[in-house]
């Protein structure tokens, strides 16, 4: 297991890893409103495409966290 921004991470799913650092890396370069507003879908499309296969809850938790801290920031 790898932790990462206090998430735990499946190794066995380096796809679920890497989409999920990938919308990570997004929320993390929104300078704009209409940025965080793509990276919003992007989390959308996260927990719809994840969610029919099953995934830890605490990774949707933590990307909402992260898109409030950003909007916060700008």
């Amino acid at each position: 297991m790898l932790i990462h921004h206090k998430v735990i991470m499946l190794h066995n799913n380096p796809q679920l890893e890497n989409s999920y650092y990938k919308v990570v890396s997004v929320i993390e370069s929104c300078k704009t409103k209409e940025q965080l507003e793509g990276a919003f879908r992007m989390v959308e499309n996260f927990k719809e495409l994840y969610g029919k296969v099953g995934y830890p809850k605490v990774l949707s938790y933590n990307l909402d966290r992260k898109l409030d801290k950003q909007l916060w920031q700008l």
